[in-house]
């Protein structure tokens, strides 16, 4: 910074060299780090082997909203040309989607290449909901807060299974209850290199809290689940399927490959279309996907 005219005359050659180097650091982004992360979002902590433990509440429905939950169906991978579709599916809007139509050629090809195919492209659920964690070992400072939590089929179903006991002798629990529910022992073990949660379970009703005034605050911390099904959240049928095109490169496939399978399964499209019955459903859902590694890979 120049105090006078004079200091102003005598500084302007490494002046211009300051501004150059602002001016690099603005133009280079390659070395800043983006974050896909959604600080809002609670995600267990495994160690080395790959178990970890907490205990966390599944909250109520938020404020204006009808379920503590949302269901969320979405589409996660890489095509032959290196690119990556990773996008919500329609089908979570009751609408059709060009991935699953796609997929659905492929799976009734009778060939079990495409079916191959079709379980990598499958559609995958996950669900969405509010939770207040009582006990993190790996990260204490996240407890007593609220947070979102994703998770898959195989905790949800636990969460049915106290909804809708399967004995008689078994009494019915709402675990999003603040007063009457039960906080949800969360363990993780790596079973098949794959992250298994058979040992959690939810452990006897309770409050969260006796006091109500406390209970009001947590209640009001929830993050709304909406947004999350918006139809700002999805690409239009038209949209989603010229990607789904670009990342497959399906013109090119088609053209250039005619005895491919993805190129025999499309030519049997009108054959598929007029067929009542379908002797073999396809995989479409996926029991518990983190998209988070892929969400980095978005990017064309």
């Amino acid at each position: 910074m120049a105090n006078t005219f004079a200091d102003l005359r005598k500084s302007r050659t490494k002046d211009l060299e300051k501004l150059t180097e602002k001016v690099n650091k603005l133009n280079d982004k390659s070395g800043e780090k983006k974050s896909y992360e959604d600080d809002r979002f609670w995600k267990p902590v495994v160690d080395k082997a790959g178990n970890g433990m907490a205990v966390i509440r599944f909250l109520p429905a938020s404020e204006g909203e009808d379920t503590p939950w949302v269901q969320l169906f979405s589409h996660s991978f890489q095509g032959p040309t290196g690119q990556w579709l990773i996008d919500n599916c329609l089908t979570t809007a009751n609408k059709k989607c060009p991935v699953c139509e796609h997929n659905t050629v492929l799976w009734n090809s009778g060939i079990e290449a495409d079916k191959e195919v079709v379980r990598k492209q499958k559609r995958k659920l996950q669900y969405i909901s509010n939770i207040y964690v009582v006990k993190d070992p790996a990260n204490p400072d996240n407890e007593g807060k609220v947070f979102l939590f994703k998770f898959g089929k195989k905790i949800f179903d636990k969460l049915n299974d106290v909804m809708s006991p399967e004995f008689e002798d078994e009494t019915p629990v709402n675990p999003f209850d603040l007063w009457e529910g039960a906080n949800f022992k969360l363990k993780i073990r790596k079973v098949e290199g794959y992250q298994n949660y058979d040992k959690s379970e939810f452990d006897s009703p309770s409050a969260l809290s006796e006091d109500d005034d406390e209970l009001e605050r947590i209640w009001k911390a929830q993050h709304k689940l909406s947004e999350f099904i918006s139809e700002g959240n999805f690409k239009s049928y038209d949209e989603l399927k010229t990607r789904l095109n670009k990342v497959l490169n399906l013109e090119d496939e088609i053209v250039e490959k005619p005895s491919a399978p993805v190129t025999k399964a499309v030519e049997k499209t009108a054959e598929v279309k007029k067929a009542k019955t379908v002797e073999d459903s396809p995989p479409w859902n996926d029991e518990d996907g983190d998209l988070s590694y892929f969400e980095k890979l978005a990017e064309d």
